[in-house]
């Protein structure tokens, strides 16, 4: 044992010396502590070299938090030596150095200071003096808080402040944070804050303060728990007055619609609570109020025209009110837009399919005919079939066309026929004719292929 307090003390020695920090002899797990009001606690002593073969003196002392320092215990391995004053709440017993506190109050808060003096049996006349501080909270647990608002009922904007506050019935050191619509809220130009952030102020009320409020509270010896929510309501507005129609055609602040048109306008404004609206028509210079409401119906076929309306939106609560003016124009210019627009979008489909399909059965015919019905070929087709099978008013009187074969003569007849007219006649039967002149052509020995190129020749 004797070998472990030398290890002990050389360790420490060279730690100090290599790295600048001692070497803890006594060691306290945690040196704050917050504990509930009327539960005992112990300040835990690790003591990291053997007590038989050492002397130890110290105390524990007591500093309030006023700043009054008061010496609890004094002790050694043998003796302890308590104050009088605090004998019924304190716990010590030598050689323990730990001490416990019982029935812990509020004046049991503040810091505890042990100051320990240790001496080695084999290091005579050598003290190592440790100290260690454990800062002790008391607290009563959190009840769940309570919020109210003043004044309770609704305020207008930019004309009322609103104050909440948030409270607990048990509770010490309790920290308070402010939400909104689940976001919480900071200081502001606007929003003020108590210092232990209880209340929080709001100077003047806006349209956005509008919402759900509640406050969350906590402290050292309780989980955060929140209140309920309680509505904030805020009287606004108008704002953003705009005029909207379905139909007709609207371009900035002109509406233009067809003759004899049925057409509705709707006005409407941010406000709380909702406006009263009126509308009003403008006539050379003159005003007047043509009905009241959100929704205003108009035949164009009473209009002159060109017409200045105006849409008036006022809160009630508020005093404010807003106004919002256009020209409606009476112009052809077609059906509801969107309903041409619609409409052709439907036809258009329509009428490309049907082109098409014309435009298919056209070319199918187109090609029927030419192939069926071409002059050329038709006239191809009734040359190329035998003389037996084309409906002629009369035949050749020959069966074969190799009976054709003969002398042929070109017989010119004057006064009766032009010199641009021409007859094929057989030889013989101008053999009697003594006033023609004839011309005797060679005897045909071909067969021409074709006879529609025969008959062109």
């Amino acid at each position: 044992m004797e070998a472990a307090g030398r290890t002990a003390l050389c360790v420490c020695s060279v730690l100090f010396v290599v790295t600048g920090v001692s070497c803890e002899l006594i060691h306290i797990p945690s040196l704050v502590h917050h504990v509930i009001r009327g539960e005992s606690l112990l300040l835990p002593v690790e003591t990291r070299f053997p007590l038989d073969k050492a002397e130890i003196q110290g105390t524990w002392s007591y500093t309030k938090p006023s700043g009054t320092r008061i010496t609890l215990v004094t002790f050694t391995k043998e003796t302890a030596i308590i104050n009088m004053g605090y004998r019924n709440w304190l716990n010590f017993k030598e050689p323990n150095i730990s001490l416990g506190i019982e029935n812990l109050n509020k004046d049991s808060e503040g810091d505890y200071h042990l100051s320990l003096n240790i001496e080695f049996h084999n290091q005579t006349g050598q003290v190592i003096k440790e100290e260690k501080t454990v800062a002790v909270t008391v607290d009563v647990p959190v009840s769940v808080p309570e919020i109210q608002k003043s004044p309770s009922h609704s305020v207008i904007e930019d004309k009322a402040n609103v104050t909440w506050t948030c409270s607990v019935n048990t509770g010490t050191r309790v920290e308070f944070r402010w939400f909104r619509d689940n976001a919480e809220l900071v200081s502001s130009e606007r929003y003020h804050f108590t210092q232990d952030r209880s209340a929080l102020l709001i100077s003047p009320v806006k349209k956005e303060d509008k919402g759900t409020y509640r406050c969350k509270v906590k402290n050292p010896v309780s989980k955060p728990l929140e209140s309920k929510d309680v509505e904030l309501n805020v009287y606004y507005g108008p704002y953003n007055l705009e005029v909207n129609t379905d139909q007709g055609l609207r371009t900035g602040g002109v509406f233009t619609i067809n003759p004899g048109e049925l057409v509705f306008f709707e006005c409407q404004a941010d406000s709380n609570p909702p406006n009263s609206y009126v509308w009003i028509s403008k006539r050379h210079n003159e005003t007047q109020i043509i009905t009241e409401g959100p929704r205003l119906e108009v035949l164009s076929y009473r209009l002159a025209q060109a017409e200045d309306y105006l849409c008036r939106a006022f809160n009630n609560v508020t005093k404010k009110q807003d106004e919002a003016q256009f020209t409606l124009v009476v112009a052809r210019f077609g059906t509801d837009r969107g309903k041409q627009i619609q409409e052709a979008g439907s036809v258009l489909p329509l009428a490309a399919i049907s082109v098409c399909c014309l435009f298919i059965i056209a070319c199918m015919l187109l090609f029927f005919v030419r192939r069926t019905c071409h002059p050329k070929r038709v006239l191809m087709s009734i040359y190329n079939r035998p003389f037996s099978q084309q409906d002629r008013p009369h035949r050749s009187g020959h069966e074969d066309a190799t009976e054709d074969f003969g002398i042929y003569e070109f017989v010119s007849l004057p006064g009766k026929m032009d010199s641009t007219q021409a007859s094929c006649r057989s030889l013989s039967h101008f053999e009697s004719g003594q006033d023609s002149h004839t011309t005797i052509y060679d005897v045909i020995r071909h067969v021409p292929e074709n006879q529609c190129q025969s008959l062109l020749m």
